[in-house]
């Protein structure tokens, strides 16, 4: 890929933005070269930037979004599939369909679902294991996504430490999870346990933990 068309990545704070985290993995994932803009969410002027910043215009203020020439892609499923598209879908997908097709409905799941689990433990990677009282919507879906990952690492992750063994697309959609369910302490079945500290252990997460802690931005809202 030549230079002029290197792909420019728009993503909030690192310290908050799960969105954010998922496109940027999907962009390592691909391998192919990328720059990283950083918008700082929820500053005292974010109504007027978010409207009128032109590397978030496209996206109605929302983050993450993938320039690529003239080509603009947001939304993270959205970059995840444009970049599948780009290198090829093995490097995001398993190859056997029935391992495919499950990850396929695990990752719509995850994108489309778990309102009670994103507003009550809100992505903060500043959290140490404070824990927090959860209601009943939680706790279901907790466990929910435990029986997902219990579901693919039963069926199809004897290759690796990853939900389909290795890393790929069920990974980038889970990993802000996993990265929520430690911050707040969850208590955890060995399995997911060893699931969740497989994903805080790459080296994109420790990457991504380390520039998050460079940055300087707080949002108090998050800070609990």
């Amino acid at each position: 890929m030549d230079a002029a068309r290197t792909m420019k990545l728009v993503i909030g704070n690192r310290r908050y933005s799960s969105w954010s985290l998922r496109g940027w993995l999907a962009c390592r994932q691909s391998g192919l070269p990328f720059d990283c803009a950083v918008v700082p969410l929820f500053g005292p002027d974010w109504h007027q930037v978010r409207a009128t910043l032109p590397l978030i215009a496209p996206s109605a203020g929302k983050v993450p979004v993938l320039w690529h020439g003239d080509t603009v892609v947001w939304d993270s499923l959205g970059i995840l599939d444009y970049l599948a598209d780009q290198v090829g879908r093995d490097r995001f997908w398993p190859r056997d369909a029935a391992a495919a097709g499950l990850a396929r409905s695990v990752v719509a799941e995850m994108h489309g679902g778990f309102a009670p689990l994103r507003s009550a433990l809100p992505f903060n990677l500043g959290r140490h294991q404070a824990p927090v009282a959860m209601d009943a919507a939680v706790i279901a879906d907790i466990d929910r996504v435990l029986t997902l990952w219990a579901a693919a690492r039963a069926r199809f992750g004897q290759g690796g430490p990853f939900l389909f063994g290795a890393f790929g697309a069920a990974d980038i959609a889970f990993a802000p999870v996993a990265l929520r369910l430690i911050s707040y302490g969850v208590d955890l079945p060995g399995f997911a346990a060893a699931y969740a500290d497989a994903v805080n252990e790459h080296p994109w997460i420790v990457q991504w933990r380390a520039d998050a802690a460079q940055e300087v931005w707080r949002i108090e809202r998050y800070e609990f």
